[in-house]
């Protein structure tokens, strides 16, 4: 599979596990499964054909590592990011004591201010590390990126939780426990 036709899968499956499944006909399951073989059907369906073999190469391949497949092999999911009510099934995990945040430069002054929200999403995402913090916010124009205290929010009471590939995931985070990173 081309990288062109790769973005474009990962994108309409993105659409449609995280924010529309009843557009392709499918109810997700508990903890946000959805029958590979279902999703398969809906997406030829709608037009957008699409073999196993291609799904197993979107998933092994996206960069953001995305989806999941359960251990059956049977079920996908996607790992966070939903816009709609789904329980993700995910264990309450204690952070490390720093996590980062990437954003546009031009939204640092609001976040310093008010804190992280999680918009129309589950949760605000946080990385464990400064780099994908950084190609995060560079999806945003310039990239900027916050420092969390997270050991300080896990004691102050906020519950975290750890998504499938790694990216960490919480409700708010006040500003008080937000700041930039100063890098060189």
């Amino acid at each position: 599979m081309d990288d062109d036709r790769l973005v474009k899968v990962s994108r309409y499956l993105s659409k449609h596990l995280r924010h529309r499944p009843e557009r392709l006909g499918l109810d997700l399951e508990a903890g946000g499964w959805v029958s590979i073989e279902r999703l398969l059907e809906a997406c030829n369906r709608q037009g957008m054909r699409l073999s196993r073999a291609e799904l197993d190469e979107v998933v092994r391949r996206n960069d953001k590592q995305r989806y999941s497949i359960d251990a059956t092999g049977t079920r996908i999911r996607a790992n966070q990011g939903h816009s709609i009510d789904v329980d993700l099934q995910l264990e309450p995990a204690v952070p490390p004591a720093v996590l980062f945040h990437g954003t546009g430069a031009a939204s640092v002054p609001s976040i310093l201010r008010d804190g992280l929200d999680r918009r129309g999403r589950h949760h605000v995402h946080l990385s464990a590390d400064v780099g994908t913090a950084r190609r995060v916010g560079a999806r945003h124009g310039r990239p900027a990126v916050l420092q969390v205290d997270a050991a300080g929010l896990s004691d102050a009471g906020a519950l975290f939780f750890v998504s499938d590939n790694g990216v960490w995931l919480t409700k708010s985070v006040p500003a008080r426990f937000v700041s930039l990173l100063m890098e060189n």
